[in-house]
């Protein structure tokens, strides 16, 4: 599927409204939890920082005290006693160092000088290698060397199982959010189903109104909407019936005066007249049975005895109607209603073209497409969608010799629809007009 980059519009940007919820709740969420963990690193930090500085300050001053007061030959066997996790002593110089000025070496430092209650000077190096050490240098109270390794000790380790936590954690996360984004944006997608298939026509279940209040709302008035259009529909179609069938009467009585009439010219323009105006009435009467379908039952016929009848009918006429191609077999449909169809197409390419073929086809999706072709004048391209409305022609001179009522094709396309089929108009290559009707 192509996406079609808007003007204005970010190209990083999603374009359902799915998305970008689920993206800003995300990134929301994943700051949320960056800022909750850089605190929580700088808390661990802190406090391991406190309490390493606070033991190193509290048994130093406990472990020189003893390490002073015992002869030179018995500390060795106290070192190791005397030693921690992150400090431990050595009798003798240590190794060779640099000076320590950064500023945590500093606050190691005052907290010796604190803890030996600043009796001895302090040497503080620092040892290079691949891990941070530093080493205070000083001498008891008989000149002995005494230095303290100290590995400085950062943020408290880490459980080895945080990280399944926060696995699970982002998991259960993206779950209620596509759960939330679900049901916020599930009913926007429902009312968008049910208004690509409004079909005033047709009647379909409500659309539901369950769920929050907008949405609720938002169905009830959707639903009011299209009974409103149903009934819109069905009230001018009832016009438009009621006024073509109260006209038969004075069509009727005009015409038995017309023939009780003196022959002449005006009798014969009159009575032509006369014929025009039953005409449209009768395609007025037949337009508004289509719209409410015509109450017809569906039948089983013969595809290829069906079109012949239709082709020998015109024929027996003097009408020139061939046959391009015929598949046999039987369908299920409407046949009044295929036959009205049909012959609207066929008039039509007889009046524009003077000849009308006909070609059926059975599709890989077992659908049967019946088409009716001239080499008449043809459409033009921008105008053969609304060709398919009522009252509409091309011909603008309102001549019925060349134009018509403009209801033939409007009638084709209700009835089509009421066959559970489809219409569609199109140009032929080489001039010409295709009008195609699709059964299941």
């Amino acid at each position: 599927m192509t996406m079609v980059d808007l003007p204005g519009r970010r190209p990083w940007w999603p374009s359902t409204l799915r998305a970008r919820i689920s993206l800003i709740l995300l990134a929301g969420l994943a700051i949320a939890y960056g800022l909750s963990f850089s605190v929580l690193y700088v808390e661990r930090y802190m406090s391991a920082k406190a309490v390493m500085l606070g033991t190193l300050e509290n048994d130093v001053a406990t472990s020189i005290a003893v390490l002073d007061r015992l002869p030179a030959d018995e500390r060795a066997n106290f070192v190791d006693w005397l030693s921690r996790g992150n400090y431990n002593f050595e009798l003798g110089n240590g190794l060779p160092g640099v000076p320590d000025t950064s500023a945590h070496g500093a606050e190691i430092a005052a907290k010796i000088e604190d803890a030996v209650g600043h009796r001895f000077p302090i040497r503080m190096e620092a040892i290079p290698g691949p891990v941070s050490r530093l080493q205070a240098h000083l001498n008891l109270s008989d000149g002995s060397p005494l230095t303290i390794d100290v590995t400085p000790k950062g943020v408290m380790p880490m459980a080895a199982w945080l990280p399944y936590v926060f696995v699970v954690q982002m998991l259960l996360i993206v779950l209620c959010i596509w759960f939330a984004v679900r049901q916020a944006t599930r009913p926007l997608a429902e009312l968008a189903a049910a208004a690509d298939a409004l079909d005033p026509n047709k009647k379909r279940p409500a659309l539901s109104d369950r769920g929050p209040t907008e949405v609720a709302h938002a169905a009830k008035a959707f639903n009011a909407m299209r009974d409103r259009i149903a009934h819109y529909l069905e009230e001018r179609v009832q016009i438009l019936a009621a006024i073509s069938h109260d006209l038969q009467t004075p069509i009727t009585r005009m015409r038995l005066r017309a023939d009780i009439a003196d022959d002449s010219p005006e009798k014969t323009k009159l009575l032509q007249d006369l014929g025009e105006i039953e005409r449209l009435v009768q395609d007025g009467i037949a337009y508004a049975r289509s719209a409410h379908g015509n109450g017809e039952k569906s039948a089983r016929i013969d595809l290829a005895s069906f079109i012949e009848s239709i082709s020998y009918d015109y024929q027996d006429t003097g009408k020139s109607v061939e046959i391009l191609g015929l598949i046999h077999g039987t369908a299920t449909t409407k046949p009044h209603a295929l036959r009205r169809i049909l012959t609207n197409f066929i008039d039509n390419a007889l009046k524009f073209a003077g000849a009308a073929e006909i070609a059926v086809e059975r599709r890989d999706t077992g659908q049967i497409a019946i088409t009716v072709l001239d080499r008449g004048p043809g459409i033009p391209q921008d105008q053969i969608e609304a060709a398919m409305q009522p009252f509409f022609r091309l011909e603008q001179s309102r001549n019925r010799n060349t134009g018509g009522t403009g209801l033939g094709l409007a009638i084709a396309q209700q009835l089509a629809q009421t066959l559970g089929g489809s219409v569609r108009l199109y140009n032929r290559e080489g001039g010409g007009l295709a009008a195609e009707v699709v059964i299941s």
